[in-house]
Parts: C-alpha cells; structure tokens; sequence
C-alpha cells in the first residue's frame, strides 16, 4: 500500500516537471514577465515537491532506540523546508521579476503557441490538483468539510493541494495578463500578473509554514476525537474521571495519548467480591487474628495488578475504537 501523499506528490512532480520546460519555452517565445513568474513557479514546485517527496519517503522509517516513536515528523519538516522555499524562490523570484519589467517596459510577442502551452498547463496543473484533493479527502472524517479536511489532513498533500491550486490560478492570471496586454499593447498588465502571482505564492508558503510549525511543535489530536475518548474512558465503570489528557499528532493518523484518571474504588471492591466469597473468608479467619492480617496483605499486593489489568484492558478497548492511537498511556492520579 502506498504511503499517504506519495500519489499526489508524485503527480504533480512529473506534472511540474513538465510544465516548466514548457512555460520556460513560452516565456523564451513571448518575453512575458507573467509566464516568466509562472515557469519559476512550476520550478519551484518541482523542487519543492521534490522535498515533499523526500520526507514522505523518510517518514516511514520504523521507530528505533534514538527516536522511539519513529520518524513520523520527517514529513512536517520537510513541508517546512519547502514551504519556505515556496516563499522565497517561488514569491520572491516572482515579484522581483514583475517589478523589474514594471520598470524597463519590455515589449511582449503573443503567438497561438504561447497561449497553447498556457492551455495545456491549465489541463495538466488542473488534474494533479484534483488527485491531490482525492488523496487528501480520502483519509480525512466522511464527516468533515473541505476546511477541516485541509486543516487536520496531511500537510504534504496539503501543500500539493494548494500548490496546484495556486499554479491553476496563476496560469489563469498569466492567460488574462497576456491577453489584456495584447490588446492594450501596454506590457503593464503582463508585470502587474507576475507580482499578483507573487503574491498568491507568498500568502500560501505562509500559511503552510504556520500549519508545519504546528505538528513540528507538538499538535494535539482534533479538538472532536479528544472528547470522544475521554467520554469513551468515563464511560468505563472503573474510571471516575479523566485528569491532565495530552496528545500529540505524531504523524498523519498516528497519534499519542497520555492522561491521568480517578479510579473506582467501589468497582474495584465489586470486581474482588464477584471472585471471592468474602463472607467465608470471614467465617474463616474471624477468630485468628493472624490469619485476618495475611488476607488482608492478600488483598492489598490483589489491588496493582487488578488495576493494572484494567488499565490494559480499558487501553485495549480504546485502540480498538480508535486505531490511530499507537501509544496510549493511562496512569493513576
């Protein structure tokens, strides 16, 4: 089975590889500074995409004695990496390049060619968006909308998604740029497209960073599964109440809980009675004072190893309820 956003990082990594050399060729054809903003953004898509790549592949690597809940976070740091090279070589490269034909003017030369390869991009940009959104919606909650899919979902396809969705509209920008300075013969429209793709690029690359620092710093588990699990837990007869719950996302659909819980002395007393008859231990030892202080010892050393058992049995229950819960650990208040 495919890791989770490998489908969709490598789509679009050919799909962007591709498109590059095809909006270079325009942009050598025509002199547009927009389809210049766009081929440097398909280059940075392709880099970036190409770190995507890199921590999807690392984050897979099983958990051993230097980082004990495996490399999961590999992923979030490598869409770091490359959200920031979003900003700064995709908006950045751009805007620079728009405010530069801002101030030299330079005449632009339309062909069917150009606004052909624009087309083809629109086609190709379009279809890696749509495997990414499918990739990403598939193992999000059937019950969540596209704004909490996109911000508990996986931040690779994520930044795939938004990506895409950026090169779309940046191809569409590009498509009225040229054509308004074409009919205008004002190349003004042609610098003004490739500083609002900038732009597009700087608010996504920001974004993205926000969302990586989050799981880089330790998010918790969705605001909805938490009350779940701790209803889940004071459900349990032998849990009075849930203190001091922690979790953390330690990848896409892994996650780590620890909390504190009251126990139920009362229950615990009911489970020792259904096991043993306490009325003929007393007939037994009611005269032998000594015989009455080894019960009670009995009992005592009983009382850990019941609760322990209960606490692995409530834990097992839970991970059963919720798979996504690879360490769960529930101690004694």
């Amino acid at each position: 089975m495919a890791t989770l956003g490998t489908r969709s990082v490598t789509y679009a990594l050919v799909g962007n590889g591709c498109i590059t050399v095809l909006k270079l060729c325009g942009f050598f054809l025509s002199g547009s500074a927009s389809l210049f903003g766009e081929s440097i953004h398909s280059l940075a898509d392709t880099i970036n995409q190409s770190l995507l790549l890199i921590g999807v592949r690392l984050s897979v690597k099983k958990a051993d004695g230097k980082f004990s809940y495996g490399y999961g976070s590999e992923r979030f740091l490598w869409a770091l990496i490359s959200a920031c090279g979003i900003f700064f070589l995709g908006a950045g490269v751009t805007i620079y390049h728009g405010i530069d034909a801002l101030r030299e003017q330079r005449e632009i030369f339309i062909s069917p060619i150009t606004l052909g390869i624009l087309m083809l991009s629109l086609l190709i940009e379009s279809y890696t968006l749509r495997t990414a959104y499918l990739e990403l919606a598939k193992h999000a909650g059937t019950d969540e909308d596209i704004l909490e899919i996109i911000r508990n979902g996986d931040p690779v396809t994520a930044a795939v998604v938004f990506e895409d969705a950026a090169a779309v509209l940046g191809v569409i920008i590009a498509l009225f740029s040229l054509l308004l300075a074409s009919l205008t013969h004002s190349p003004l429209f042609d610098a003004g497209g490739s500083i609002l793709i900038g732009v597009l690029l700087g608010i996504i690359a920001l974004y993205l960073i926000a969302k990586n620092r989050e799981f880089l710093l330790g998010k918790a588990v969705p605001e909805k599964i938490t009350d779940e699990i701790i209803e889940m837990l004071e459900d349990s007869p032998y849990i009075e109440k849930v203190l001091n719950f922690k979790s953390e996302v330690l990848d896409i659909g892994k996650y780590h809980i620890k909390c504190e819980v009251e126990f139920n002395g009362a229950a615990l007393l009911e489970e020792i009675m259904e096991q043993d008859d306490l009325r003929e231990e007393y007939n037994n030892i009611k005269d032998d004072f000594e015989e009455f202080k080894k019960f009670v010892v009995y009992q005592t050393n009983r009382i850990p190893r019941l609760i322990g058992r209960k606490i692995d049995e409530i834990e097992k229950e839970v991970v059963e309820a919720y798979p996504q819960i690879v360490n769960l650990d529930i101690e004694l208040n």
